[in-house]
């Protein structure tokens, strides 16, 4: 793999700090759960799949260094950190449960081999993430067909999760298959996670990418210059609504408007049948300097009023089809999803 994104080494995490690229590649070594969740919450590491690892790794870290007389209070303080660092992803919280089910089954063989036993599945998760993306890419290569100029938008790279990536993942394997393709690239405003993160990935692996504001989709639509649109999830509910990245639907709809194929890649971590529709999902708002500001340099009055929601719903009748692991998710969304979905 080109990209480490997060790795568990002598009882430390350590993550590429993302918000430094492309300019410098920084490794952040952490041996404090509270700041594995600061990491998260600053976006240190960030994409909902590689955030699920994150916290995996973090509640295994936390573990390791409590004391035996306070190890269940702590414990469940440790969980209490993470599940407030990210509210939209729902690989968050299904990582959690994750770990916090080993910890509840396995309580009574004593804290030592608890504290192994959620290392374990730490490691799991990451080593699942990565097969599984890896799943996914050879399910959407087939799908996509020969599209070969093809949209996508944020970072659902190997930045985005463990090592692979699920809409990059994909483009991936489409290379991988021995087909040409060239990725137009939205540079994702306001924390321009396409032209900082998407086009440095891309870059690396040599495979062709074009930049461009995320204002300049439709006239790419218009003009023929696009096949398929492919994008990453944070969470999709049980009717098949999408949160994504903040300027997913206005694509979503752009591609309906241009009969371009609107795809959505993820693992069926990112699937939550608790939740009925898009409108309950939870949008993160996020700090309005991101909007007012590039790299610390202010770019809007000062005192304006500012709206930076991270995150939009795109309604599941927009969607072509749901890329998994397990395999692809076609209409009616609301249907087949149940399928995929996770119900713990």
């Amino acid at each position: 793999m080109a990209v480490r994104t997060i790795q568990w080494s002598k009882d430390q995490v350590i993550m590429l700090d993302q918000r430094l690229l492309p300019g410098k590649e920084v490794y952040r070594a952490f041996r404090d759960y509270a700041k594995v969740a600061q990491a998260i919450r600053d976006m240190v590491i960030r994409g909902a799949p590689a955030i699920g690892v994150a916290a995996a790794m973090g509640v295994a870290l936390g573990a390791v260094w409590v004391k035996g007389k306070n190890f269940d209070r702590e414990i469940e303080r440790i969980f209490r950190t993470f599940a407030k660092t990210r509210p939209t992803a729902a690989n968050l919280f299904w990582a959690l449960d994750r770990m916090r089910r080993v910890y509840i089954e396995k309580r009574s063989l004593g804290i030592e081999t608890v504290k192994r036993l959620l290392k374990e599945e730490a490691h799991k998760i990451y080593e699942e993430d990565i097969a599984g993306n890896r799943l996914l890419g050879k399910f959407g290569a087939k799908i996509l067909g020969n599209s070969s100029r093809i949209l996508t938008h944020c970072n659902a790279g190997a930045l985005a999760t463990a090592g692979y990536g699920t809409a990059l993942g994909v483009i991936r394997a489409i290379r991988e298959a021995g087909r040409e393709v060239e990725v137009l690239v939205n540079e994702t405003r306001p924390f321009l996670q396409g032209a900082r993160l998407t086009a440095w990935e891309l870059q690396k692996e040599k495979i062709p990418v074009t930049l461009v504001t995320d204002s300049m989709a439709g006239y790419l639509m218009q003009h023929g210059k696009v096949d398929a649109v492919i994008v990453g999830c944070d969470r999709i509910a049980a009717n098949g609504d999408v949160a994504n990245k903040i300027g997913t639907y206005g694509i979503a709809v752009l591609a309906r408007r241009h009969n371009i194929p609107f795809y959505v890649a993820g693992p069926t971590s990112s699937i939550d049948l608790r939740c009925p529709t898009g409108a309950e999902i939870p949008i993160e708002q996020r700090n309005p300097k991101e909007v007012s500001h590039i790299f610390g340099h202010p770019v809007a009055p000062r005192g304006v009023r500012i709206l930076n929601p991270g995150f939009d719903i795109t309604y599941h009748d927009l969607i072509s089809a749901i890329i998994t692991e397990k395999g692809v998710i076609t209409p009616p969304l609301q249907q087949n999803i149940r399928a995929y979905g996770h119900h713990q």
